[in-house]
């Protein structure tokens, strides 16, 4: 149950908070806490009541902006983006409650997924000599955040651009799970503890443990493999959450870059869990709150009972991008010597509600123009106008034109070589129902809204039969839809919500997709050069690198052989695609090579 506000405020209103004490490998000796007196009989108990704020997944936006379609951001639901109007809220809340008696936490996924934050890490990097400040850096040291856990998409750019963003952030990136691969002692902070000032004499020690996402081993393997590992969720808390406890700390909080629902989307390749935020609560005693991220739902509060001790934990997850702000409300009572943790309750605010905080909004402000300028680079031309907004259901030349540069990519690296006589199939996915490529000038954004991930190509070798397995696979896609009736693609897609990006389809081959039919039995027809493709026969298949490591948990492709891979990202390569050949016309690479039936009858 929520705290009721005034009783909160009126029992916090007098008290402080302290200095964050960050965790290290080797834990540091903590001086005794000085005795309280206790109370006379008949005192009601002392208590003391206290917020921590959460945000996840802010991936690089700064700004309610859309740097992809160049204006202010907007989603059917009317959220808004950004730690602009994050900063609102924070300062709204620290007004409500007595700045003192707030923290402010994130759990992770910071520096990727805006060309904001694209800008600052590849086109004008902070690890240059005398490189910039990070803007996510600049912001959450300005809103005023106490720590922060680490995200997979941390690594997406390398180790040394992640050193760099810990040495601007003027709070602690923590990852208790993220460990140096030749010492196995911890690579960051494991933790941070805070002293929050009570009117009561004994401060209350707050204790937050990052947890971070075991994926990234496979997920960004060619940046962490021989550096680091990252071994599972509930290992490491078991392992720290008891030292925390025994240096005195009243809570604990995990924030933790893992969803709740207890599943992995890349298989058997690790024995860890990729979301085991509900898992790490049910079996690890003595935390009292987890701040949710990496899966982008929104969970305002949902509580676990432990196992061991039967205690509710409270865990909250707000929705990404800075679309939410979670507030853990904590109320303490004083028992025995010590602050308890009598109650303690979550929710989320919509920043929608919110103006953008005019401190942020011109502390970067330049950084925005300069990135604003950058996307808005013509770089060529189109003869026609291609758009991603059937793209979910048919074959359309807009994810052809991703394919076709896979394609000519791998062809050119294999040239000369052993393999160079295989034909290349090529792997997309809709990322953005709303990419578009206009007719006529075509700029950076234009192209690089078509690839919103930060992705690098392979060549992996599979078989024919290998290739129907996958495209199995990624055609339970599709809700099981009887012959006869009509067909809503509204109510088409995201069968047992699959994701968008976890769609393929395969350029290359024909086939096609009978959606009337079970998942496992729809390919039909599937032909190579006109004839049925050969179990047996060899074929190269260009791929993204989270597909190629596991992502998604495809079939056979993760452990097929690697026959070529490169460090640039796929939107850099059509971007440079299309600087190249001037002018895109999809005449002479759009095909259609796949379609929806039902008992063989296309569906469009």
């Amino acid at each position: 149950m929520p705290l009721n506000r005034r009783t909160f405020l009126e029992r916090s209103a007098a008290a402080g908070a302290g200095v964050a004490i960050v965790g290290s490998a080797a834990l540091p000796a903590e001086a005794a806490e000085a005795t309280e007196q206790g109370h006379g009989r008949g005192r009601p108990p002392k208590r003391y009541s206290f917020t921590v704020m959460g945000t996840t997944d802010l991936h690089g936006n700064v700004f309610n902006w859309d740097y992809f379609t160049d204006k202010e951001f907007d989603d059917k639901a009317h959220n808004d983006v950004g730690l602009a109007k994050i900063s609102t809220l924070v300062e709204k809340i620290r007004a409500q409650r007595g700045r003192r008696n707030t923290l402010l936490i994130d759990a992770g996924d910071t520096i990727q997924g805006t060309q904001l934050s694209y800008y600052y890490a590849k086109v004008d990097p902070i690890t240059a000599e005398r490189g910039p400040v990070h803007p996510m850096a600049q912001a959450m040291n300005a809103i005023g955040y106490d720590a922060a856990a680490l995200g997979n998409h941390e690594f997406n750019y390398g180790i040394p651009v992640l050193r760099k963003f810990q040495q601007q952030c003027r709070f602690p990136l923590l990852g208790a799970n993220a460990l140096d691969a030749r010492t196995l002692r911890p690579a960051f902070p494991p933790y941070s503890i805070h002293r929050l000032c009570t009117p009561h004499g004994r401060d209350v020690k707050v204790a937050v443990l990052g947890l971070t996402n075991p994926g990234i081993a496979i997920w960004d393997k060619a940046n962490v493999q021989g550096k680091m590992v990252f071994p599972g969720l509930e290992e490491q808390a078991a392992k720290w959450v008891p030292k925390l406890r025994s240096m005195g700390a009243d809570v604990v909080i995990v924030s933790a870059h893992s969803g709740s629902s207890g599943t992995s989307s890349y298989g058997d390749q690790l024995p860890y869990i990729e979301n085991a935020a509900a898992l790490v609560a049910e079996q690890v005693p003595g935390i009292d709150a987890i701040l949710v991220g990496h899966a982008h739902t929104e969970i305002a509060e949902y509580f676990v009972a432990n196992k061991e001790t039967g205690q509710k934990v409270v865990l909250s997850e707000p929705l990404k991008w800075g679309q939410r702000l979670t507030l853990f409300d904590f109320e303490l009572v004083w028992q025995k010597g010590r602050w308890t943790v009598e109650t303690v309750g979550a929710q989320v605010l919509n920043s929608n509600t919110a103006d953008e905080d005019p401190k942020i909004a011109k502390l970067l402000g330049d950084e925005h123009t300069k990135v604003v300028a950058y996307v808005n680079q013509i770089i060529g031309t189109s003869t026609a106008a291609m758009t991603t907004a059937d793209a979910p259901w048919k074959d359309e030349p807009i994810i052809d034109l991703i394919s076709h540069v896979q394609a000519e990519t791998v062809k050119a690296a294999l040239a000369g070589g052993q393999y160079a006589a295989l034909p290349v199939l090529s792997q997309a996915s809709c990322f953005s129902r709303t990419a578009a490529i206009p007719a006529g000038q075509v700029t950076i954004r234009d192209a690089a809204g078509l690839y919103v991930f930060e992705n690098t190509l392979e060549a992996r070798l599979l078989t024919g039969a290998q290739i129907k397995d996958y495209l199995e696979f990624s055609a339970r896609y599709y809700v099981q839809t009887p012959a006869g009736g009509p067909v809503d693609t509204a109510k088409l897609t995201n069968a047992d919500n699959t994701p968008d990006y976890n769609y393929d389809a395969i350029s290359g081959l024909t086939y096609e997709i009978d959606i009337a039919k079970p998942a496992g039995a729809r390919i039909a027809k599937l032909s190579f050069d006109g004839k049925p493709v050969d179990p047996a026969a060899q074929f190269v298949l260009a791929v993204n690198n989270y597909r190629a490591a596991g992502g998604g948990n495809f079939p056979h492709v993760a452990k097929a052989q690697q026959l070529w891979a490169n460090s640039e990202e796929i939107r850099n390569t059509i971007i440079n695609w299309v600087k190249a050949k001037g002018s895109v016309d999809p005449a002479q690479f759009a095909t259609v090579g796949w379609k929806l039936t039902r008992d063989g009858t296309p569906v469009f």
